[in-house]
């Protein structure tokens, strides 16, 4: 690990902060800056789970060209590296039994959409899905996304293989290597179900919805009875 262990301590280093804001009281400054240590050895922590993510052993070969229709036409999985040897991949649940696109998929993707140009300085990003093509395309224009990539597997091999065996309509965070020509499985999203703690819905660690972020920094927090909605209707 690369993270040097003689590090100051959370503690030490929160007790530098000097922020204060209007009136606050002795009682919440002793209690922020309590917080502000466990917040430095999150931040250290994340740290060191991203290392170990990039420090995980060659994944299983890639041995399928995987066969895709993009906005522009038909592709394969190895072109859709371009000229990146980091593919990043999004399954998004849309497909052709679904009337509209999963809410929560499409909250995270909208904010992945302003982002998308700048990811694609570093890596290959896209975001697939088993909807026809031209279905996902309207609904991108819908939606007014102009960054995100979206292609269709109409034939199922790709998320069958990296999504779900049985071929359901599942979300899926994929990040795979071309490494000397060899493309490689690097990395995917394990969490679910089956690894939520009680009374949370299942997430991912870092989270990687903005949305949560932001509404985990409220007092009002993420809440258990609310999800993101397609259609807002008009605001003012």
């Amino acid at each position: 690990m690369s993270i040097a262990h003689d590090l100051a301590s959370a503690a030490e280093l929160a007790g530098k902060n000097g922020v204060r804001y209007p009136n606050e009281s002795e009682e919440y400054r002793r209690a922020r800056t309590a917080l502000l240590a466990e917040e430095i050895e999150l931040r250290r922590h994340i740290e060191r789970v991203a290392e170990l993510r990039r420090a995980l052993p060659p994944g299983g070969e890639v041995t399928k060209d995987y066969r895709f229709v993009g906005e522009n036409g038909p592709t394969s999985f190895s072109g859709m590296f371009g000229d990146k040897q980091t593919l990043v991949l999004y399954s998004y649940m849309f497909g052709p039994q679904r009337e509209r696109p999963c809410p929560m998929c499409t909250s995270l993707l909208s904010s992945w959409d302003g982002e998308a140009r700048d990811v694609e300085q570093r890596v290959a990003f896209g975001v697939v899905a088993r909807s026809p093509i031209e279905r996902l395309a309207a609904f991108k224009k819908e939606r007014g996304w102009r960054g995100l990539r979206l292609y269709s597997d109409m034939e199922g091999d790709y998320t069958r293989d990296y999504v779900n065996a049985e071929d359901a309509d599942y979300p899926a965070f994929n990040v795979f290597t071309r490494r000397d020509g060899t493309i490689r499985h690097f990395w995917s999203g394990e969490m679910g179900f089956e690894t939520a703690d009680p009374g949370q819905d299942p997430r991912g660690a870092p989270d990687l919805m903005p949305l949560w972020t932001i509404l985990d920094s409220t007092p009002e927090g993420r809440g258990t009875d609310w999800y993101p909605s397609l259609d807002y209707g008009g605001r003012g």
